[in-house]
């Protein structure tokens, strides 16, 4: 095996310095970001995480985060005496020390050849980072700041191919506010508010494997009912708001009750609701309804017969196709809902790692699904 030269990691670096160039910090900033990463330091990171991530250690791939940039721009690193060198072995031994979500292998010019320097937790925004998923798939970001909790993705390298992502598609007038809150594009739409806790919850959704559906509806109303066989499996009552509640507070006071550590241990309870079988049930302002919901057709509807599928990466042509094409019953049954209840959202995370967001396009008189599965690495 050739370690030497990953076909992808020049057209790699070439999108991130793309990116990077559209996006350059306006003069004046109080605070200057990193400069924008070195093309040729990009490609050999990006080649050396592909070749690493192919090997195994004890019997595991490994999963690996690498952030370019000096120690001096990393808080508190934990910092090597020595220095390694960038290659695939030492990133494949390395990795099951930063598993841990929040910690990266930082990579930095040492003289003539880039290093690993030691760990980083702190990152400053705008910061590039490569993230090893799983066997030949890797992630390109950047951080978008503390607010946001998400990095933001810029490709998914996989294989041989590259998907970048569209920083437009989210500027359709149908296009979700969660697509929207993904690319770092501010939404005027009634649920912008919520935007960020729903990023979060889709990467909960898809976080722990099992697959499931979250259906989003209206605050206040029950219409919802008509969709749903009776009786509901596991209904909740009174409704569980404490999300809600969290999320009401001035952030000031988050923190005596509760605070992010207790938002982010919510998100992923509600995502596990998620799993049972059936479909979980929440307001548009966090009020869990039910669990392991049945869906059914309201009443005086017709079935769901073609959705509009679309993906936020550069070269994506919309198709028009039988819900069925898009995956099982899971996926079908969701749009059925937003067909039947067009002011409602749904939510679909598959095992084998697709999410896809069900909303109603009042343009195209359709349901549209949105595949934003490369923005939730």
């Amino acid at each position: 095996m050739n370690e030497t030269a990953y076909s992808l990691a020049s057209a790699a670096a070439d999108v991130v310095d793309a990116f990077y160039a559209r996006h350059a910090p306006a003069a004046g900033d109080a605070e200057a970001p990193p400069p924008a990463p070195d093309p040729a330091l990009v490609a050999s990171v990006v080649n050396a995480a592909f070749w690493a991530s192919l090997r195994r250690e004890e019997g595991r791939s490994p999963r690996i985060s690498l952030a370019i940039l000096p120690p001096g721009r990393a808080g508190e690193p934990l910092a090597f005496a020595r220095p390694l060198p960038l290659a695939p072995e030492p990133l494949a031994r390395l990795a099951p020390a930063v598993e841990g979500q929040g910690v990266h292998l930082g990579v930095w010019q040492d003289g003539a050849a880039p290093r690993v320097w030691g760990t980083a937790r702190t990152l400053p925004d705008r910061c590039f980072v490569l993230e090893v998923v799983e066997p030949g798939l890797l992630v390109l970001k950047y951080r978008r700041g503390p607010e946001l909790g998400k990095f933001g993705n810029i490709a998914v390298v996989h294989g041989d191919r590259i998907r970048v992502v569209d920083e437009e598609s989210a500027r359709s007038p149908d296009s979700p506010a969660l697509l929207g809150a993904l690319l770092g594009i501010e939404s005027p739409r009634s649920w912008a508010d919520a935007e960020h806790e729903l990023v979060r919850l889709a990467v909960a959704m898809r976080g722990h494997g099992r697959g499931g559906a979250l259906l989003v509806v209206p605050s206040g109303t029950a219409t919802w009912r008509e969709s749903i066989v009776q009786p509901v499996s596991y209904d909740v009552s009174p409704p569980f708001a404490r999300l809600r509640d969290l999320l009401a507070l001035p952030p000031a006071e988050r923190g005596r009750a509760g605070g992010w550590d207790g938002v982010r241990r919510l998100i992923d309870a509600i995502a596990g609701l998620t799993a049972v079988d059936g479909a979980a049930i929440m307001t548009d302002r966090y009020e869990v309804l039910a669990f392991g919901a049945k869906i059914g057709r309201r009443p005086g509807y017709g079935p769901v017969e073609q959705v509009r599928v679309t993906e936020p990466v550069v070269g994506d042509a919309p198709a028009v196709m039988a819900p069925a094409q898009l995956g099982g019953t899971r996926h079908l049954s969701a749009a059925q809902f937003v067909h039947d209840q067009p002011d409602s959202l749904a939510l679909v995370a598959s095992q084998d790692g697709r999410f896809t967001v069900f909303t109603w396009s009042p343009p195209e008189a359709m349901v549209h699904a949105h595949r934003i599965e490369a923005l939730l690495y």
